[in-house]
């Protein structure tokens, strides 16, 4: 096994160089937000989607674009509004008056990266047909199903300070975000060097650096990293602690939750846990690679009873208390 590992090492510090290349095109253009990079590259790398939430002017869409600028990859941003309909995204059937027939007009879907800006403003049909996308990795207009290509990865955003006119999305189709990310107001010393950025004319540009094939590459090696048993069972017991806290002594916030996680938080756990590690240049996962990511994937999956908002506890602070409860191995 050791050996195994050794090799795998030697794979992941190969197809890993590509990272360094990321962080550096990144930093061009997006301060700070490390965080939120992180989180992105996981997303990238496990290939799940990522929800973002967070106030505007946080460069939430900038550092969206600046991803898929420095990946070389297809990039189509789509604003929800409240008027936009299912075939705005998926495509439509178009009639051909002269040849009498119906030809396919794809939607802004077929991309490998999609920015869902401001997803809630949209009714639940528009989310829906982008969520089904998510889920299935196809489309299906008319009669006629169309796969979406092997590099395909939703980002959406969405205002947590602005409810009036939006629609939150139903706790089953964010359960398929496989993370959430919550960005935050940049330090000062950040924002002083936003302000020598962006306060001029010419903005700064990211350089294509990354190909489509180097991600798929880096997929395939990050899912042969070793994960130990007893990682797998300390995820099952923070996954189920989400649903039976009083199992693990923790009696007092069982009145908090109305719903925990499924298992698909269990499954996204592993899978953001390799890309961790990957991202790191490890073989095998560590429990610090499940601390990393914990939170991100399970932020948005704890639902929380009345009690709970009227004493004003978050989803993190419930999964603040499981983690410190749960025995680590």
């Amino acid at each position: 096994m050791d050996s195994e590992i050794s090799r795998l090492n030697q794979k992941i510090a190969q197809d890993s160089l590509f990272i360094q290349d990321l962080r550096k095109e990144m930093a061009k253009v997006v301060v700070g937000q490390d965080d939120l990079i992180n989180g992105l590259m996981v997303g990238l790398i496990a290939n799940g989607h990522v929800l973002v939430e967070g106030v505007p002017g946080l460069a939430k869409t900038l550092t969206v674009r600046t991803l898929a600028q420095i990946l070389s990859a297809s990039f189509q941003r789509i604003q929800f509004t409240p008027d936009l309909l299912p075939a705005d995204i998926v495509g439509t059937l178009i009639f051909n008056p002269k040849e009498s027939t119906f030809s396919v007009r794809k939607g802004p879907i077929f991309a490998n990266i999609i920015l869902a800006d401001e997803i809630n403003r949209a009714p639940a049909k528009v989310q829906s047909a982008l969520l089904e996308s998510m889920q299935e990795r196809q489309v299906t207009i008319s009669d006629s199903t169309f796969k979406l290509p092997d590099l395909f990865m939703v980002l959406a955003t969405q205002n947590p300070i602005e409810q009036e006119g939006t629609y939150p999305l139903p706790e089953a189709q964010i359960d398929r975000f496989m993370l959430k990310l919550n960005v935050t107001y940049p330090t000062k010393t950040e924002e002083a060097r936003v302000l020598d950025l962006m306060a001029c004319q010419r903005l700064p540009q990211a350089q294509q650096a990354i190909s489509v094939e180097q991600v798929l590459q880096a997929r395939q090696t990050a899912d042969q990293i070793y994960v130990d048993d007893k990682i797998k069972n300390y995820v099952l017991d923070l996954v189920i602690s989400t649903r039976e806290p009083q199992k693990h002594g923790l009696e007092k916030i069982k009145p908090w939750i109305q719903y925990g996680a499924s298992p698909r938080a269990t499954i996204f756990m592993i899978q953001a846990a390799k890309a961790y590690a990957f991202i790191n240049g490890r073989g095998y996962v560590t429990p610090e690679d499940i601390k990393a990511v914990g939170f991100d994937v399970l932020r948005h999956r704890v639902m929380l009873t009345y009690e709970a908002e009227a004493e004003n506890i978050g989803s993190e602070d419930i999964i603040k208390n499981i983690f410190e409860a749960v025995e680590v191995p």
